[in-house]
Parts: structure tokens; C-alpha cells; sequence
């Protein structure tokens, strides 16, 4: 996807966003700037992806950063950091996720008559979204991935989307700026990951309609479902524009 085309969508999804929730996004940007101040005083580390390496000794290709993840165990938050294939340019991404017992009560999993067990019970857990990182330690994509990618407990786009209110990396460990940081992306992009959502959703219709005789939540030849490149500074020019309108 070209600049041009990517600015006309993002144009798109702002068209029926209240006042409220512009302002809540451009919050959240501010929150984001003020992330990176802080950070960039370490000089040890300096960067979101830093802050969450440090410590914990060579990085590896596939290995969840820091290791066991982070989770906060009041509002079931979850993520962790890797690396292994992405949006050109990356360095890794995060995995973000909530888990059962922060998700609203009326929510349950999506339809499913395939022989793989899903997460259940206090175990279930949904992906939320992606977040892919330049070298340098900025967001520079989003993305969805398949079931299988992330071993969640898979639900539809609309109860994700109930989801991202409940979303809040409310933790020190293993670093207070990175989790407001990873909170606040979540919050300033989210037309852009609700989108996405009923994207991937449409990706995985689709290719069961394509591949009949296959579990389509399976089947490794899917593995990411959409994605986005996405730049804070754009995001936060696009707010500002909205709400002066």
C-alpha cells in the first residue's frame, strides 16, 4: 500500500469519530511523547524495545521478551516482544492480548467445529493486536495473525473490538513508560485496529470459502490476516485536523 493510498483510508476511518474519541487519541499521543521523553533520559537504554530487552541476556529469534511475558494480573492485561518475520523494516513486534477474566461477561468464542482444543476457562486468552518495531524503537506497522500464529482462544472482530476498553498494562515491571506506552498505542490507533480486526476476520472467511476441505484457523499456509504501516506524528496531524473541522 502506497503513502497516498494509506493517508486516503486513514482519512476514512476518522470520518465518524466523535469529538470524545478524538480527544482521547490525541491524549493518548501526548501520553506517547511523554513515553519517549522519559525514555530517552536512560541513557542505557533509551527506546521502548530496549527498556524491554534489557537484562535478559542475548536476543533470540522466537523467544518471548521479557521471558514469561508480562502480565497484570488485575485487569488480565498480557504482551510480550519477539522477533522472528514482519513488516519490512522491523525489528520485532509485540503481541498484546487479554485474557478471560478481563473480558466483558457476555463475550464468548467464536464457532467452532474443528478438532484443535482452544484455550478455555481462566486459560482463554484473545490476541489483540500486533504492534510491529523499527530498529530504532518506534511503532512503524499493525497486524493480525491467525489463530494458530498466537494459540489464543479465537473471537470475532466486534468482541475484540469490546475488548480494546479493557486493555490497560496498569505495572512497573518491567517498565512503567513501556506499558503506558503500549496502552496508549492501543488507544491511538484504534480505528485503525478496528479495522484491521474485521479484516482479518473477512481474510480467514475468505480462505475458508477458498480451501473447504482445510481448518482455516490452522492451516499454516495463513498466517497474517491484515496489516498496516502507521506513523504517531501522521496519526496525531490527522486528530488535530479532525477536531479542528
Amino acid at each position: 500500500m502506497n503513502d497516498s493510498t494509506t493517508a486516503s483510508v486513514e482519512n476514512n476511518l476518522f470520518n465518524d469519530l466523535s469529538s470524545d474519541q478524538l480527544t482521547t487519541m490525541q491524549a493518548a499521543a501526548g501520553t506517547i511523547e511523554n513515553c519517549y521523553r522519559l525514555l530517552q533520559k536512560n541513557e542505557s537504554y533509551g527506546n521502548v524495545v530496549r527498556e524491554v530487552l534489557k537484562e535478559q541476556g542475548q536476543f533470540v529469534e522466537y523467544d518471548h521478551y521479557p521471558k514469561g511475558d508480562v502480565h497484570d494480573k488485575e485487569t488480565f492485561s498480557q504482551y510480550f516482544y519477539h522477533a522472528h518475520r514482519g513488516l519490512n523494516g522491523e525489528n520485532g513486534h509485540f503481541h498484546t492480548f487479554l485474557r478471560a477474566g478481563g473480558m466483558p461477561k457476555h463475550i464468548q468464542p467464536a464457532p467452532y467445529n474443528g478438532e484443535v482444543a482452544w484455550p478455555a476457562g481462566d486459560d482463554a486468552l484473545s490476541h489483540i493486536i500486533a504492534i510491529s518495531m523499527d530498529p530504532r524503537g518506534y511503532p512503524i506497522g499493525l497486524f493480525t495473525t491467525n489463530r494458530w500464529v498466537t494459540g489464543e482462544t479465537f473471537y470475532t472482530a466486534e468482541h475484540v473490538i469490546e475488548m480494546l476498553d479493557h486493555f490497560n498494562m496498569d505495572l512497573l515491571y518491567p517498565s512503567w513508560p513501556v506499558n503506558l506506552w503500549i496502552t496508549a498505542t492501543i488507544q491511538l490507533f484504534r480505528p485503525q485496529i478496528e479495522t484491521l480486526l474485521r479484516q482479518r476476520d473477512k481474510a480467514i472467511s475468505d480462505w475458508q470459502l477458498k480451501h473447504p476441505d482445510r481448518d482455516a484457523y490452522e492451516d499454516r499456509e495463513l498466517e497474517i490476516t491484515s496489516q498496516l504501516n502507521i506513523d504517531v506524528d501522521q496519526q496525531l496531524t490527522l486528530i488535530e485536523e479532525s477536531l479542528r473541522q
